[in-house]
């Protein structure tokens, strides 16, 4: 069922693609009414991507899902005035224009506030309001690049980037937190707030243990440290058969348990040796190849050392883990839909639901927000 955490709060989402509309929608699955507001040609995540038969592709239905949608000529007089219309009557806005946009259509963050002051706008961009990259274009590497998510992530050859994309899911998390934080603040000051958030800015964020480590001159080189694989106990391994096994043993405990469990006590004094630990981690890895992932599940689920299969993506929803806790909802059809749910569960619920997107008429939803 749907939760209610945030019932009676009205939020616009003026985003595209992918951080501000997710942002969006996890206000939505808290409980929010939120209304998508797209230009009249429509997000361009309506055609990023194969289409459905439909012309709607996927990615768009699943950042939709929870919405209504109205379309809207922020550059014509009356779709402006439609808009502010919206923003009279809303609690909260996430938008993810580079800034200075909608300055320029005649909504400049301090018009909003005159509108509405009491309103919560989010503004999500790139790279934020200040500093010589403020109007950069870029994308999620762009950001996981400045922002230190590349640099000591991947191999000793050469930085890997992560996917699905993740600056833009990170960022859209911590958006959502900050406008409720804003609203929790708001009851108590009944001011607004405008939030100034950055895709790049949230990498960051993270980087205080890597910065401080490089500062003293002591972190490692990429594909080196404990948890960036230069460990024998922290690894991916291939098995016989193509596939790949996860380790990550890091207390001595679970390494004990592991070792023990391929018969290599020998091993177990050996974990303290020097990073990084290509020696050992050759002789792991040629024991994982003599035998099929399957076969390995069988030595090694029961051991409590912190194993784990890697799943094809085709096969996470029927894990017996993901099954069981309900987050993923398949929608079948010749055009299956796989939803995965807000991973939320109150007083022992379920993931709360989400329902369909919806087209609506800007002035349906301007009557219901009498």
């Amino acid at each position: 069922m749907p939760l209610t955490f945030l019932a009676g709060v009205r939020v616009i989402d003026l985003g595209q693609y992918l951080p501000g509309p997710h942002a969006a929608q996890i206000l939505a699955d808290l409980g929010a009414e939120v209304v998508k507001v797209e230009p009249p040609e429509g997000d361009p995540l309506r055609r990023l991507g194969p289409p459905d038969s439909d012309g709607t592709a996927a990615a768009y239905k699943l950042l939709t899902a929870g919405k209504t949608v109205v379309r809207l000529d922020l550059k014509s007089t009356e779709g402006r005035a439609r808009f502010e219309d919206l923003i009279a009557r809303a609690d909260a806005l996430v938008e993810s224009y580079r800034p200075g946009v909608l300055t320029k259509l005649g909504l400049a963050p301090e018009r909003l506030r005159a509108l509405n002051p009491g309103l919560v706008h989010a503004s999500l961009s790139g790279w934020g309001y200040g500093g010589p990259y403020a109007l950069r274009a870029g994308h999620d590497m762009n950001y996981m690049a400045v922002g230190g998510g590349l640099a000591v992530s991947g191999t000793e050859e050469r930085p890997v980037f992560a996917f699905p994309p993740v600056a833009d899911f990170a960022s859209a998390q911590q958006t959502a937190l900050a406008v409720c934080a804003a609203l929790f603040g708001r009851e108590r000051t009944g001011k607004g707030a405008f939030l100034d958030l950055s895709i790049m800015e949230t990498v960051l964020g993270w980087q205080g243990l890597n910065l401080t480590a490089a500062a003293r001159g002591d972190l490692p080189a990429r594909g080196q440290g404990l948890l960036s694989g230069g460990a024998a106990f922290y690894a991916v391994y291939p098995t016989k058969d193509g596939r790949f096994a996860t380790l990550s043993a890091i207390e001595a405990k679970f390494w004990r348990g592991f070792c023990e469990a391929v018969g290599r006590p020998d091993w177990i004094a050996r974990q303290g040796e020097p990073l990084p630990q290509r020696a050992l981690m050759a002789e792991v890895a040629a024991l994982f190849a003599g035998r099929t992932l399957a076969e390995w599940q069988a030595v090694l689920d029961p051991a409590d050392c912190c194993f784990e299969a890697l799943p094809e993506i085709a096969e996470i929803p029927t894990h017996p883990h993901v099954a069981a806790r309900g987050q993923v909802v398949a929608h079948g059809g010749p055009e299956p839909l796989v939803e995965t749910l807000l991973g939320l569960r109150v007083d022992g619920g379920p993931p709360p639901a989400r329902s369909p997107l919806v087209e609506a008429e800007a002035e349906a939803v301007l009557k219901a927000w009498k």
